[in-house]
């Protein structure tokens, strides 16, 4: 990896890579920049739903209330001011149609994981029940291809087909390894390339196709890469040292779901030749489920020295993410739509500090 000075030297008007500044917007700030876009987009999420039946529409329509802050669609709208800096009702339609891919996603991954709450509020499973949630998500990613169709470009098409087609697989990944010990970095890797980057890599380049800027597709998906991975290791970090309110879940839930997360496949790498007992404890753990006492199983994660490795390779994803934006033509380096890109890295690795 490209270090953070040779980086900086070889573009002294970008942003230096380095630690979050004091002086880090919040979310509402950097929503701020396209607001307008942002409002407009969020009433077509809601007004794409379109379907004649009522069940469907009131399962949607909860799901949807219940989402997060749009983290997807925001990003797209950033990325589509960067191509072309004027509103574009084409990008604020696709940035609806990868927040509905992504609610999608989390009402299949709360079926799996029999989440009974999602953010403070009743999942659509807990509501209704399993098979009319799978259904209602099915529906959705039915509905945001329905949606794409009408961009009539097949290069749009393929990639948001093949990058569904990842996300699946992603997910079937996690499954196959679920109370996995063996688990490497390697599959970890390979599971939140699908689950998590992918969609982020999709509303990146898909706008910059959309917008036919063939010269920022490459960076902006390189972006959506990297910040996706760092994103979910922030999170996993999270899980062994966040609380209810930050996180929307218990700490320690990941564990005792069997999710093969970088903690804990890092924590048995460390334990396995350095501490036997230790070791059995946490892949029993991790093979069961069963965590009598979470407390206890958390502070060996923490003492094992695995949570500073995963902090490090956050921030190597984090550095890589804000290099790509580094990468981008020298004509919108000091864009306020990269600034709020930049700043979104900012953000997220602060979560962790």
């Amino acid at each position: 990896m490209m270090s953070a000075q040779t980086a900086s030297n070889q573009n002294p008007n970008s942003d230096a890579l380095h630690s979050p500044s004091p002086n880090i917007p919040t979310y509402a700030d950097i929503q701020a920049i396209v607001a307008d876009d942002f409002a407009i987009m969020d009433k077509q999420v809601f007004g794409s739903l379109n379907s004649k039946v009522q069940l469907v529409m009131s399962v949607s329509q909860h799901v949807i209330n219940a989402g997060g802050k749009r983290m997807r669609p925001l990003i797209t709208l950033l990325c589509s001011r960067l191509c072309v800096d004027k509103q574009s009702q084409s990008a604020m339609h696709l940035a609806a149609i990868t927040e509905m891919l992504h609610t999608a996603t989390l009402v299949h991954d709360d079926v799996i994981d029999e989440s009974g709450m999602r953010r403070g509020k009743p999942t659509a499973n807990a509501t209704w029940d399993n098979a009319t949630a799978v259904l209602v998500g099915d529906y959705l990613i039915a509905r945001a291809f329905n949606l794409l169709v009408g961009f009539d470009s097949m290069p749009l098409l393929r990639l948001f087909s093949d990058g569904t087609c990842d996300i699946a697989e992603g997910e079937v990944r996690q499954l196959q390894h679920q109370h996995d010990p063996n688990a490497t970095e390697d599959d970890y890797l390979k599971i939140i390339d699908g689950k998590t980057s992918r969609l982020f890599m999709m509303a990146t380049e898909g706008v910059a196709m959309l917008h036919g800027r063939a010269d920022l597709q490459a960076p902006l998906k390189a972006f959506g890469q990297h910040f996706g991975n760092a994103f979910q290791m922030i999170d996993d970090v999270l899980d062994y040292t966040g609380d209810v309110a930050t996180m929307g879940k218990n700490v320690g839930d990941d564990l005792a779901e069997g999710k093969p997360t970088l903690p804990t496949i890092t924590a048995l790498r460390l334990l396995k030749d350095a501490d036997h007992t230790a070791y059995d404890r946490l892949r029993i753990a991790v093979q069961t489920g069963k965590v009598d006492d979470a407390e206890a199983i958390i502070r060996l994660v923490q003492n094992s020295g695995a949570l500073d490795y995963c902090r490090e390779r956050a921030w190597d994803e984090t550095h890589l993410a804000q290099q790509a934006l580094n990468n981008l033509p020298a004509d919108i380096q000091d864009s306020p739509y990269r600034h709020g890109l930049w700043q979104l890295t900012e953000l997220a690795i602060g979560r962790m500090v």
